[in-house]
């Protein structure tokens, strides 16, 4: 996963050792083993994200994609439709739910990821333009935001 902003270590320094510490022991219980905690693989994700071991949040610089790429093939094998609520994200497994804020506005939306980018290295993830639109920043095209992986009924972060 890129590098993302994370505004609890840099209000408060100190706290980054017990970060750190969390991170080492939540990816501790993954199945095989202690994983980097900057690239964990999208199966270890999936398996933290399950059990409960992980709320994914991120910070950063989301952008949108519509039109161009829209009834072509996405990365899980679903025709993209620019009108859908859908997000391409670099790791984190398809069908998973995620809430996108827009720090900017305040203003959220509920979307699938079926897709992998961005391919732009500082942002965290491409959302369509119908997402993109909800959450007003089409005219910019590209916003501050936060992204939250959502648990479904079963307890876990997928449909």
């Amino acid at each position: 996963m890129p590098p993302t902003h994370d505004t609890a270590t840099t209000r408060h320094p100190q706290r980054r050792w017990l970060r750190s510490l969390l991170v080492a022991a939540t990816l501790a219980a993954v199945p095989g083993g202690l994983v980097q905690a900057d690239s964990p693989t999208t199966a270890d994700l999936l398996v933290a994200i399950e059990r409960g071991l992980v709320d994914l949040v991120q910070e950063g610089v989301v952008s949108w994609y519509g039109a161009a790429f829209h009834d072509r093939p996405t990365a899980s094998g679903e025709l993209f439709d620019s009108a859908a609520l859908t997000m391409a994200h670099p790791s984190l497994p398809f069908g998973t739910r995620v809430k996108v804020t827009n720090l900017r506005n305040g203003r959220s939306v509920v979307v699938r990821v079926n897709d992998r980018g961005p391919f732009v290295g500082w942002r965290i993830a491409d959302l369509s333009q119908a997402a993109a639109s909800e959450i007003g920043m089409m005219r910019r095209g590209i916003a501050r935001a936060r992204i939250e992986v959502l648990r479904d009924a079963g307890g876990n972060g997928t449909d």
